[in-house]
Formats: structure tokens, C-alpha cells, sequence
């Protein structure tokens, strides 16, 4: 970490949406060539934060800003914003998927240039060299939308990085701050490694980097200091070196917390819930299998190993399915079964894409929650909307939905915060059979736990079936009674018992098979 001054000092931030209190009087500073994290619950007040440094969010009077010494205005334009030397990479990335590769990297200069003459071939050249520095093989013809999401996550930071760097030509006194919200959860880790790497040669220049994360292995190797908000309050602010895993921990959830308790499960009843047979689709099976009554059943494996494929083509979500799904005595063909018909035979699912598949991020939360039993809240005047908030409110008191209000668009939650809503709005169903694809993908610790336990709650209560499909190994270690290992779209291992561990989970991935 650089000697240096302060790069970005935040006083008196505190921000409120109505009654509720996002960001209660929080400080912050950033030195002059330094990784700072920025840590946090999902809730904590992380992304309002960063929000309102950004100029989405206007803070409440008192609060003040400086760069390099120089008072800023807030909220700033974002012309304001890339003069002073802050450049962002937000969640969702603000790249705009109908246009190409190159007119997203190069989004600022079309937008603020003079010249209304463009040399498309000259654009799609530095576009290739810039890509080059950074080990990318992106074609700048293409369009955003044809890239995967890791993809899309490199094509927002490299674009972000040339700003800052553009912007440190021009003010060599003030190389910078790079403002990074939780850049890696789509990321693999081949990938996040490539991003730390880009992070350090920033700040090798002088630039600074504010990281922010849920994952605390994540902050902890690659930045200096580190904040930590709780409850919209600012905790503690610690040396990264001295502060070890559990120390992190205790700061984010305001207390001790172990790993969750639940490896060497065992299923309390021997009754089959669900059997497939005979599950294929392009590149995937056949594969047959049972899960049972109670029984939380976890599939794994690489990426694209076809793990993740299997949740979806199960309900109909996902076409292109062959094969069959028994429940009881009631038989389903996979090719023609639909999303309606599983929710009607009491089988739900929760895709991974939180605001996209599986819920409607424009739309309250109220309305998010209440879709599947709107006809129980019908009154003598109808349905109305505060029959619904009523309801909402009560389901996110329960499952711990921060802040719990049900008339905030579901996309001004965090991402723990939505997931957490949304598991709540499908086990509100009593589901048999409940299909969950990457259900704790960018959500924090505390948030992981609280979701973990409605699930072990339900299906040691209610006798729920649930089928997880994740690549979050340890997660699968803990929560799961088997979990089944995927390679080349074939079932490879099942493991359970003393033998499912996160270190078996990854050997097995990577095709090595233990001594019985």
C-alpha cells in the first residue's frame, strides 16, 4: 500500500429512502495507491454508498466529499465524476447489449465527441489493442449481447480502467479511484485472478481501488485496508493483513459465527418424493436419479459440465428436455411439461437470474412475493395493493427481507435481500419439489445462513424435496444430504456422508475418484 494522502474522503454520508435509513453517518477513507475493501451484509449499505457517490442517489445535507484534497459536489454528474478521476464499475455493468463491443468501450467518447465523422475500422483497431493489453480476444464487431455475463463483467472493468487512465494523463497529481461493486460473482476463479491482477497494476501507477464484496476470501487477498458497514452504520475500518477470516465475520454479522452446521446429514425418511428417468437434451444425459422426501440433493460440477441445466429442463422453464419425472403416483413427461403445470402439481423454480427469470426487478416487491397466492388475498373489494403490501410485509418479517418494504421495487434490494425474498415467495407455496439454481450466488454470509435454514427448516418440517444446483462447493458440503458430481453432461460420482466434503466436491469435478 502507497504512503500516500487520502484519495477519497466520504464525511457525514447518510442517506434515507422514506422512513427507512440506508447510510447513517458513514465516513470513509481511501489513500493514494491503496486496495480498500468495502464489506458488508447484503443490506449494509454498500451499493447506496456507491450510489450516491455515482450521482444515482442524492445523500441527505451534511455530507461532503473530496478528491485529492478538492471538495466535490454531491450528487456529480458522471462528467464531473470521470474529470475528478472516479471511474465505476456498477452490478449491472451499464453496457447496453443491442450495441457492439467497441461502442460500449468507447461509450464515452461517442457520446461527448465533436466530430460527428466516425472511422468505424480506426474505433474497431484501438478497441483490438486496448483488449490485447489486457489478454482479451474480444471481437469489437460483436454484440454485447452475444457475450457471456464473465464476458460482459471484463468488457465493463477494461472499459472502466481506460477512463481512469485517460483521466490520470490529463491530471497527473490525481491518478485516480477505481470504484468496483461487486465485480466478481459471475467471475470463475481463473478470471477473478486475471482481475486482481489488473487491480494491482493500477495501483502500481497510483491510482486507487475501492473493492466491493461480499466475499471475504476475495477482500482478504487482495486488498490493504478494509471498511466494514453494518445496518447502514460503519463498524470498523482494519488492516487486511491483521484482520483473519472470523475477524471479518464478527464485524459483518455483529457476532460469532460458525460454519453452518449441516455435512453428514441424514434423511429422516427413506421415501422417494421425486424420480427422474431417462433426463436428456442437447449435450446432456441420459441421467436418472431420485430425490427423497426431506432430502436436499446438490448437483456440481465445472462449468458447463451441465449441472446447471438440470433444475430448469425439470419444470419446463427450459425446452429441449426428453425423459420423465415421477411424483407419487403422478407421471410427467419432460418434453411437454410446463412451468404452469409444475407450479400447479406443487414443484417450484428459482432460477439464478435474480432479477431477470425470477423476479421482476421494475415491480414492488409486494408484487414479486405475492404472485404465486394472489387469490387468498382477494377481499370484499378485490385485490388490492394494500391487501398485498400487508401480506408482503409479514412474509419479509419472517424471512428477514432488510429494508422490509414491500413497495420498493424488488432491483432497490440487495442481493441478499431479493434472494431472501424470493425463497420466501416460493416456500410460502408448501412446495413437494423445489429447484434452485445458484440460490446464494452473490449473497453474503449472513444472508447465506438465514436462506440455508429456511431450507433445512422446511424440509425437515414439511418434508420438502430440494434439488440445488450450485458452484459454490462449500455451500454443497454443508447444506446437502448427496451431492452429484457432473462431467460432460453424465452424472460422474454421487457422494455423501463423511465422503462430501468441499475438497471431495472439487476432486471429483476435476475427475479424481478416492480410495473407498
Amino acid at each position: 500500500m502507497s504512503g500516500g494522502g487520502p484519495a477519497l474522503e466520504v464525511d457525514h454520508l447518510t442517506k434515507r429512502f422514506g422512513a427507512a435509513t440506508a447510510l447513517d453517518d458513514v465516513s470513509l477513507r481511501v489513500v493514494r495507491g491503496e486496495v480498500h475493501g468495502l464489506l458488508g451484509s447484503n443490506g449494509s449499505g454498500k451499493s447506496t454508498l456507491i450510489k450516491t457517490l455515482a450521482g444515482f442517489h442524492t445523500p441527505e445535507p451534511g455530507a461532503a466529499l473530496r478528491l485529492y484534497g478538492r471538495s466535490m459536489p454531491l450528487p456529480m454528474t458522471g462528467a464531473q465524476a470521470k474529470a475528478a478521476g472516479l471511474a465505476f464499475v456498477h452490478q449491472n455493468l451499464g453496457l447496453i447489449p443491442e450495441l457492439s463491443v467497441a461502442e460500449n468501450l468507447f461509450m464515452h467518447d461517442l457520446t461527448m465527441g465533436q466530430d460527428w465523422r466516425l472511422n468505424w475500422r480506426e474505433m474497431r483497431s484501438r478497441a483490438r489493442s486496448i483488449f490485447g493489453d489486457f489478454d482479451l480476444n474480444f471481437d469489437p464487431s460483436a454484440s454485447v449481447a452475444t457475450l457471456s455475463a464473465v464476458e460482459r463483467a471484463l468488457l465493463a472493468i477494461v472499459r472502466a480502467y481506460r477512463e481512469l487512465m485517460e483521466a490520470a494523463e490529463d491530471h497527473a497529481s490525481r491518478p485516480g479511484v477505481l470504484i468496483l461493486d461487486e465485480p466478481t460473482p459471475f467471475l470463475p476463479r481463473s478470471e477473478v485472478d486475471h482481475l486482481f491482477r489488473l487491480i494491482r497494476s493500477c495501483t502500481g501507477a497510483g491510482a486507487s481501488v475501492l473493492f466491493v464484496s461480499h466475499d471475504i476470501e476475495e477482500v482478504r487477498a487482495i486488498t490493504d485496508r478494509a471498511t466494514i458497514l453494518r445496518d447502514g452504520s460503519l463498524i470498523d475500518t482494519v488492516e487486511t493483513a491483521q484482520t483473519d477470516h472470523s475477524g471479518f465475520v464478527s464485524s459483518i454479522v455483529g457476532r460469532s459465527l460458525g460454519a453452518y452446521e449441516g455435512a453428514t446429514k441424514i434423511r429422516q425418511t427413506a421415501e422417494i418424493a421425486a424420480e427422474v428417468n431417462g433426463l436428456s437434451a442437447p449435450g446432456l444425459g441420459p441421467l436418472s436419479f431420485q430425490i427423497g422426501q426431506g432430502e436436499i440433493l446438490g448437483l456440481a460440477g465445472l462449468i458447463g459440465a451441465g449441472a446447471e441445466r438440470v433444475p430448469g429442463l425439470l419444470c419446463g422453464a427450459v425446452s429441449g428436455a426428453r425423459g420423465y419425472l415421477r411424483m407419487g403416483e403422478r407421471h410427467f413427461d419432460l418434453a411437454t411439461i410446463s412451468p404452469k403445470t409444475a407450479v400447479a402439481e406443487q414443484i417450484a423454480y428459482l432460477p439464478a437470474d435474480r432479477l431477470g427469470q425470477a423476479g421482476v426487478g421494475a415491480l414492488p416487491v409486494g408484487d414479486n412475493v405475492a404472485m404465486p397466492v394472489l387469490d387468498r388475498l382477494f377481499g370484499r373489494f378485490g385485490l388490492t395493493s394494500r391487501a398485498i403490501n400487508t401480506y408482503a410485509a409479514q412474509l419479509g418479517s419472517t424471512a428477514g427481507v432488510k429494508p422490509n418494504l414491500p413497495e420498493l421495487p424488488l432491483s432497490a434490494l440487495s442481493g441478499g435481500n431479493a434472494q431472501k425474498a424470493l425463497v420466501a415467495k416460493w416456500l410460502q407455496t408448501k412446495p413437494r419439489l423445489l429447484l434452485l439454481d445458484e440460490p446464494t450466488q452473490g449473497v453474503d454470509v449472513g444472508a447465506r445462513q438465514a436462506i440455508w435454514e429456511a431450507l433445512d427448516t422446511a424440509t425437515q418440517v414439511g418434508g420438502m424435496a430440494v434439488l440445488v444446483a450450485s458452484t459454490d462447493y462449500d455451500q454443497l458440503a454443508s447444506l446437502c444430504h448427496r451431492v452429484l458430481v457432473f462431467a460432460d453432461g453424465q452424472i460422474r460420482q454421487e457422494l455423501s456422508g463423511a465422503k462430501l466434503t468441499k475438497d471431495t466436491i472439487v476432486e471429483a469435478c476435476f475427475g479424481v475418484e478416492r480410495a473407498a
